[in-house]
């Protein structure tokens, strides 16, 4: 099996800014690379960095662009790094390509904190493409969803399955 893994950015690839002053963070390179080396894992993959926005910046373009990226690839199975305001949407826009296992994921903290959700998310949806047939799905909070059956609680941030 070989994964094509997509980083759009969100919160999973937040750094803390180079330059001094502030809160702010930047979205940096992709955090599944030091996820994947930290991991070793015994399957090929390929690490794009198509964007890096904050999904709430993500336009209609952009999902434009990650839909044609998706169909263009020549991998079937695909992790979509993505920020956790805006997924469920884009999920919804890449919903009808044929053939692909599609998992999208991220995290509620940054990877660089010690205690970032990131590399648990990742595991989760590599994990999940070896049994998930073709379709779009969110891998989050230990749980796989079709992106059809998931929203996120408003109060906790955190993504629930619709039909519970």
């Amino acid at each position: 099996m070989k994964i094509l893994f997509i980083q759009t950015g969100g919160t999973i690839d937040k750094d803390y800014p180079r330059t001094s002053g502030g809160y702010a963070f930047e979205i940096t390179g992709p955090a599944v690379i030091r996820i994947l080396e930290n991991a070793g894992p015994v399957f090929d993959y390929e690490v794009l960095d198509l964007m890096r926005k904050d999904s709430l910046d993500m336009t209609a373009d952009d999902r434009r662009l990650l839909r044609e990226t998706c169909m263009d690839s020549g991998m079937e199975k695909i992790i979509i790094t993505h920020g956790t305001d805006t997924m469920i949407e884009t999920a919804e826009a890449l919903s009808d390509i044929p053939g692909k296992t599609i998992i999208l994921t991220g995290a509620m903290r940054p990877e660089r904190f010690t205690n970032s959700d990131a590399a648990f998310n990742i595991g989760v949806a590599v994990g999940a493409l070896d049994t998930a047939p073709a379709g779009v799905y969110i891998a989050m909070n230990g749980r796989l969803y079709a992106h059809k059956g998931v929203k996120r609680d408003p109060a906790t941030g955190r993504f629930i399955d619709i039909h519970l």
